[in-house]
């Protein structure tokens, strides 16, 4: 990857979100805990939630990973509340579809994963993207 590959795919908008994560820390007593790692880079992400009514009510990440994947947990953390496993589920097939076969943008509220599409020529980015999404799934269906 070339210099100038990296300052396009870490654009100021990534590196302004991965600065700012929603909902960083962990919960007390969640319903649903889950915690995923990339093997190819070792990031980890943990996602605690908390439903009501089968929606992520509380929600909460420990985020360990590069910049991509700290803007990915920023879009995940600002859209996660009020959400059900079927639509987070959805998110994370849109977002694995928007990388790989250069699908469309997610819908909302998980529009914002658009910023990353520049990833998509970049296939050992992905895990790292996509870790957020996975642990909170992981962790609503736990919770269920």
């Amino acid at each position: 990857m070339s210099d100038s590959d990296l300052v396009t795919l870490y654009s100021t908008q990534v590196l302004a979100l991965a600065a700012d994560i929603p909902h960083l820390g962990r919960l007390d007593a969640p319903d649903g805990t889950a915690k995923c790692r990339s093997p190819l880079c070792g990031s980890t992400v943990t996602a605690d939630v908390g439903l009501a009514g089968g929606r992520v009510a509380r929600f909460a990440q420990d985020v360990r990973t590069c910049a991509l994947g700290q803007a990915s947990a920023a879009i995940l953390g600002a859209a996660a509340v009020g959400r059900d496993l079927a639509e987070l589920t959805a998110a994370r097939e849109a977002v694995r579809l928007m990388l790989q076969s250069d699908g469309p943008t997610p819908p909302a509220p998980f529009a914002g994963y658009e910023v990353l599409r520049l990833a998509r020529d970049y296939r050992n980015r992905h895990p790292s993207i996509l870790l957020p999404l996975d642990a909170i799934c992981q962790a609503t269906a736990a919770a269920t």
